[in-house]
């Protein structure tokens, strides 16, 4: 009898031991930092390649892990009811459900996973070559549960394939920036340029590009001396040249090509023809993504481009700077003139012009204006009002108070913007958002 009650015992325990590898084995493999096992297999450590192996084969490996687990609690309290029952009688079942309950998820639940999730890395490396034993061994029964469970949910109607990820790496990226940034790691600043990088998938140029009704253009027609004027005049290097009409882009001039063609002309006007030196428009249509247009800028070595419509109309223009500020922030030099598009108050509200992009105030403020229907501040209010408001009206939607402050025809040209009251913050006044 005591010889059968030390056997069972240690049964007992040797399935709880093994219930707490299992746990911990999976807590510790899906927390390990997946960058610093790809640079320690780099060096050459073996257990990390055998952690990125098991990372690559999650689903069986996290199959492998479940199935020893359940077999092992199951196991550990059949036996646990059987010692009890023999010991207290018919009273052993609730004994040992209370007392393998307890055990089960204090030692065999939470304390290896508590562990396994301070030191991921280290338990990860030290228990990855008994998981892909177990894998390995496992193998047949968890392929066999993976076809059950497949087609059992296609007589639902729920196809699985084994491409099918739920989140992207770029989904997973990027909340773990906003993870890390919540926690402390990570400054806003950071934050946005990561953030800025992992957007150029999502958004277009249509998103960030300068509107027509803003493009600084000169009309070809112009006398030849009025042209070098305002190109002169003008904060920008490469100016569109439109004949007829604004939206009737023929050229660009770069200032630099111009002040070339004035030294070669010794000062004369009456020698340099403009549309000569000119380069040909570029059109790019408003929905190819930033990160396409980024890469066709370097590979053309171009930094200019005009948006088009699907009906070929000009929408406006995007440069390679306006790319590079989607990730960097404002970028200003000593010809830019400075913006005061968006005034944080006091109070925590934002004065900001209608054409302010929503990215931007997201940006200046941390903020969560909703950016998917509109681009501007001022998009945002005509399209949630369904109207165009007079001056001194106010609406609030997604809990921020808009207050149109000037309107100008059928253009709204200030609106101030009043968050939610947790989200208010008093910023410096001299902050811009574009």
């Amino acid at each position: 009898m005591t010889l059968g009650l030390g056997i069972t015992l240690g049964a007992i325990l040797g399935l709880l031991l093994a219930s707490a590898f299992f746990s911990g084995s999976e807590t510790a493999l899906t927390a390990a930092s997946a960058a610093k096992m790809h640079a320690l297999e780099q060096d050459g450590n073996r257990r990390a390649r055998i952690v990125n192996y098991l990372l690559t084969v999650r689903e069986r490996f996290i199959g492998a892990i479940l199935l020893g687990n359940t077999l092992a609690n199951i196991a550990a309290s059949a036996l646990a009811t059987s010692l009890f029952l023999s010991l207290f009688g018919e009273e052993g079942v609730a004994y040992a459900t209370i007392v393998m309950t307890v055990i089960v998820v204090l030692f065999a639940e939470v304390l290896p996973k508590t562990y396994a999730i301070l030191h991921a890395d280290r338990a990860a490396l030290l228990l990855a070559p008994a998981v892909r034993f177990v894998v390995a061994v496992l193998a047949p029964v968890v392929s066999a549960m993976q076809f059950l469970v497949r087609h059992t949910l296609r007589l639902f109607g729920v196809s699985i394939s084994d491409e099918v990820e739920v989140l992207s790496a770029h989904e997973e990226l990027r909340g773990t920036i906003e993870l890390i940034h919540k926690e402390g790691g990570v400054v806003k600043l950071d934050r946005d340029m990561l953030g800025g990088v992992l957007d150029l998938r999502e958004l277009t140029v249509s998103d960030i590009m300068v509107h027509r009704t803003k493009m600084d253009a000169i009309d070809a027609e112009l006398p030849t001396e009025k042209i070098i004027d305002l190109a002169l005049k003008s904060s920008h290097t490469r100016l569109p040249l439109w004949r007829g009409e604004r939206e009737e882009i023929v050229g660009i001039l770069h200032a630099k090509t111009l002040l070339r063609a004035l030294r070669d002309s010794k000062g004369d006007v009456s020698k340099i023809d403009i549309m000569a030196l000119a380069t040909p428009p570029w059109f790019v249509p408003d929905t190819t993504t930033l990160k396409d247009q980024l890469n066709v800028f370097l590979k053309r070595k171009a930094h200019f481009a005009i948006v088009v419509d699907e009906y070929g109309e000009v929408m406006g223009l995007v440069t390679l700077e306006d790319i590079i500020e989607e990730i960097v922030g404002d970028i200003t030099d000593e010809t830019d003139i400075a913006s005061i598009a968006a005034r944080p108050q006091a109070d925590g509200s934002v004065i900001v012009e209608g054409s302010v992009p929503l990215r931007d105030l997201n940006r200046l403020m941390d903020w969560d204006l909703p950016d998917e229907e509109a681009t501007t501040v001022a998009g945002l209010v005509l399209h949630e009002a369904q109207t165009i408001p007079e001056a001194g009206q106010s609406f609030t939607f997604h809990d921020y108070r808009f207050e149109v402050l000037r309107r100008q025809r059928n253009r709204l040209t200030s609106i101030r913007v009043t968050p939610p009251p947790d989200t208010r913050r008093v910023k410096a006044p001299e902050s811009k958002a574009s």
